[in-house]
């Protein structure tokens, strides 16, 4: 099985719109799907809820890792964790890798989620087919956020 998720997509939007809406928790949160009420800081956790209907009871967290403006947005969560009744604290956590580049159109958006070797390996395979498709989605989310 693989380990590592990668995706790119080349918006027609400049760097930093696209930088805003990946770093402005605010805004991450709406093409997201949801609600975060505090920024994203390098170093600190930052909770979070969907707001997908019929997803509202999910709640998670992200920790930032790095913030390198307008280049490189990195952070940490633990994957396809949507089973409330699961204490997921014990578990390793993937890293989320955002970088972007300028292009001719505007900018290529690249994510990374590394670390899967490391999720339970109960659930480690659905994990991971769920983000593959997630990072499609939410790719095309984020393209519609920014070009909208």
């Amino acid at each position: 099985m693989e380990n590592t998720l990668k995706k790119q997509l080349e918006i027609a939007a400049p760097v930093s719109k696209v930088w805003k809406a990946l770093s402005d928790s605010r805004q991450f949160g709406e093409w997201f799907h949801v609600q975060i009420d505090e920024p994203f800081v390098a170093g600190k956790t930052t909770r979070a809820r969907h707001t997908y209907p019929g997803g509202e009871h999910i709640h998670f967290a992200f920790e930032v890792k790095k913030i390198e403006p307008e280049t490189y947005f990195s952070m940490t969560w633990h994957p396809y964790a949507i089973d409330d009744k699961r204490d997921y604290s014990k578990e390793e956590q993937t890293l989320i890798e955002f970088r972007l580049e300028p292009t001719a159109k505007g900018t290529l958006l690249l994510v990374t989620e590394s670390g899967f070797e490391k999720v339970s390996a109960d659930r480690r395979a659905e994990a991971f087919s769920m983000h593959n498709e997630g990072w499609i989605a939410q790719l095309k989310n984020i393209e519609n956020y920014v070009t909208k």
